[in-house]
């Protein structure tokens, strides 16, 4: 089948890529931008790419008339500006709009578990959108799902960093609330499954795995298979926007997505019950065994995607494209050389910077600007890496986001993500004489742009000074 996968650059979307090539599946991948998604890792005939901007109707037209199925896998939940219900409506009505003039025989989209009587905005966005797609001339397949448990899930992230960095938590009273989590691999299987199947066509099914738990006891859960003893306090004190608050700081979160999720995390997502796992023959994995096997793809550093890859600052809205080519004019640099030992050792430790292995020099530096960042509402340093050990275009890399990582060309671009009065840049390229070339690039905004630089130019002479220097030795 000819299948169309949209929100590529997101967490679920990510995983469904392979298992839809390995099937046997031709998928033709939705992007705003081409530069932020590696085809050639897939070494697949059947995968092609287009660029669509689903806020752009005429956009739209790119995708093909010869579509059997489409998923629809757009959320707008983390966005830093705007009203993220009315962004979701309008995608999903130009998705809907140009579905309809395809031979699409079934749409699948992924929902939020919506059975309370009062919602929070996320849910009530999630359920709109089930609205707006249905009723059509394809047959339209929801899934919803609660708290998604894998490798890189903002659920499971924000978790890991709630336990393992607070012994003592004293937490906000939604930590009451109730859900049923569910493995990421169960939710592949759900989609997989219910591809062209008759029986799921214009039907909603709740899907969640076998545990129905408060956060609070995620939490300890998460902590005991860990082998951490924590220990929890529940007051009714505190506020949503103190809880939104507590969540940006202790976590990897935006403030913008935290916010949404305190709001999300007052309801109890349950499912209803249904016989989809027993129709598509799912075993449901628990919630103990999802953190294992998360932990076991970690350790193997075979982190498939992260939903740190979707949550890009609004300066890459209009794409990638404008930023890949380094400006000149008007532009301060810090340009540092040097011959490199060995240039598959240095290589390897350019693919590795940031994250758990840090900057490699004045990593305490590092972190005191990443704290400053996150204190005025930038990223700050908390979103570390995927992988240690590989690197892919679109990937966050602490408070980077990467333009360009081509390991055959011996080169990494990154592009700040950080509050600045201006751009940034920072490049490692190794020539083919083994000369190291360090790049900082700083286009600065006006008057205090050009104040920043000077300010921060004698810590730049020693951080970047030292960071070249242990990259190009071998050791």
């Amino acid at each position: 089948m000819k299948i169309l996968l949209t929100g590529v650059t997101g967490y679920i979307a990510q995983r469904m890529v392979p298992v839809l090539l390995e099937n046997g599946h031709d998928v033709v991948c939705c992007v705003r931008d081409k530069n932020r998604f590696n085809k050639k890792k897939y070494f697949s005939q059947k995968l092609t790419v287009i660029e669509v901007d689903f806020l752009n109707k005429e956009s739209l037209q790119n995708i093909p008339d010869d579509i059997d199925i489409a998923y629809y896998l757009i959320h707008s939940m983390s966005t830093q500006s705007g009203n993220f219900e009315n962004m979701e409506e309008i995608c999903a009505t130009h998705f809907k709009n140009r579905i309809e003039q395809t031979k699409t025989k079934q749409v699948i989209y992924l929902s939020g578990i919506s059975n309370a009587e009062e919602l929070s905005k996320h849910l009530s966005s999630r359920k709109n959108v089930e609205t707006v797609l249905s009723g059509s001339n394809f047959a339209l397949t929801t899934l919803r799902a609660g708290i998604i448990v894998g490798s890189g899930s903002a659920s499971f992230e924000i978790i890991r960093d709630l336990v393992e960095k607070l012994p003592f938590m004293i937490t906000p009273r939604w930590l009451k609330t109730k859900c049923q989590p569910i493995a990421i691999r169960n939710v592949i299987e759900f989609l997989i499954g219910v591809i062209g199947n008759n029986e799921t066509y214009n039907k909603c099914y709740d899907i969640g795995g076998p545990d129905i738990l408060s956060y609070k006891e995620m939490l300890l859960h998460f902590a005991k298979i860990r082998g951490l003893k924590r220990s929890i306090v529940i007051v009714p004190v505190m506020t949503p926007k103190i809880s939104s608050y507590w969540l940006y700081f202790v976590t990897a979160t935006s403030y913008a997505l935290a916010k949404n999720l305190v709001n999300s995390m007052k309801i109890d997502v349950t499912c209803k019950p249904n016989n989809l796992a027993k129709l598509l023959d799912i075993q449901l994995i628990n919630y103990d065994t999802s953190i294992k096997l998360a932990f076991d793809k970690i350790e193997q550093h075979q982190v498939l995607s992260s939903w740190r890859d979707a949550q890009t600052s609004d300066i890459f809205k209009d794409g990638f494209s404008k930023f890949i080519e380094v400006p000149s004019n008007g532009c301060f640099k810090d340009i540092r050389t040097i011959q490199v030992e060995d240039s598959h050792v240095s290589l390897n430790k350019i693919w590795a910077i940031g994250g758990k292995t840090g900057w490699y020099f004045g990593n305490w530096l590092w972190e005191l600007r990443g704290f400053i960042d996150q204190i005025i509402g930038g990223v700050g340093m908390r979103r570390g890496r995927k992988s240690e050990t590989e690197i892919s275009t679109g990937d966050a890399l602490d408070f980077w986001r990467v333009l360009l990582a081509n390991k055959q060309e011996k080169r990494l671009l990154l592009f700040a993500e950080m509050k600045l009065p201006g751009e940034a840049w920072l490049e490692f390229k190794i020539d083919d004489n083994q000369i190291l070339t360090q790049t900082a690039t700083f286009r600065p905004l006006g008057l205090k742009g050009r104040m920043y630089w000077y300010a921060v130019l004698p810590f730049h002479g020693f951080i970047f000074k030292g960071m070249i220097q242990k990259i190009a030795n071998a050791k």
